[in-house]
């Protein structure tokens, strides 16, 4: 080729421009992307941030409503169980994010032993249903929930020795939290407990109420 003649550098200019905006995209994805990875990272700090709060409001509420329950449930069996020496104990388990509580009760004889388990396997029917009953109450007020309580034939299974201060507590409890507690049972000796009481007999296939007055308290 003659030194006179230059060569046709269209195709080589072309290819050099191609190149120059494939560089000038890159960059400007690399650039997106640093963004993007930038703001990933924020998020994630916020993210843990308030990861981290809830849990510190969870432990709190976790904390508090443990407490709650250990003093209602402690009292509540001391107070029903005059002859016995109960207080109950919680045990909190965090597994996999969620939170677990156990309640344990605890009994201290008089030999100086102490006996300790989950009421519905060492302390019999009367200790759990008292138990159950005191932890609906403990959730009615933990959850803001409307202060009522439905009983229907729920101290069946408390002893008659303890059934009279069990109904007693009940009505303690009702008086000063503000709790409307209606129990359903066929028990005579829970008459005198009620704030008022009635008797219900079904006449001509219609239930019909009999009020009756509960001994002076």
């Amino acid at each position: 080729m003659p030194l006179d003649v230059l060569p046709d550098l269209t195709n080589v200019r072309a290819l050099a421009n191609k190149a120059v905006a494939y560089r000038d995209a890159l960059d400007r994805q690399i650039e997106e992307n640093k963004k993007k990875v930038k703001d990933l990272e924020n998020e994630e700090e916020l993210l843990n941030l308030v990861s981290n709060l809830i849990r510190q409001l969870i432990d709190s509420e976790v904390t508090d409503g443990v407490k709650a329950v250990e003093k209602l449930q402690s009292e509540g069996l001391q107070e029903i169980f005059y002859d016995q020496s109960l207080s109950v104990r919680a045990e909190v388990e965090e597994s996999r994010g969620k939170v677990s509580v156990s309640l344990f009760t605890t009994e201290a004889r008089s030999d100086g032993s102490i006996v300790e388990g989950q009421s519905d396997e060492s302390f019999g029917g009367s200790v759990t249903t008292m138990q159950s009953i005191l932890m609906r109450i403990t959730v009615i007020f933990r959850r803001d929930m409307r202060p009522l309580l439905l009983l229907d034939e729920t101290l069946v299974a408390v002893a008659d020795q303890y059934v009279d201060r069990a109904a007693k507590f009940l009505s303690t409890l009702s008086r000063r939290l503000g709790l409307d507690v209606l129990l359903i049972s066929h028990d005579d000796a829970l008459v005198g407990a009620a704030h008022r009481a009635y008797h219900v007999d079904k006449i001509n296939d219609r239930a019909m109420f009999q009020e009756l007055t509960p001994p002076t308290k």
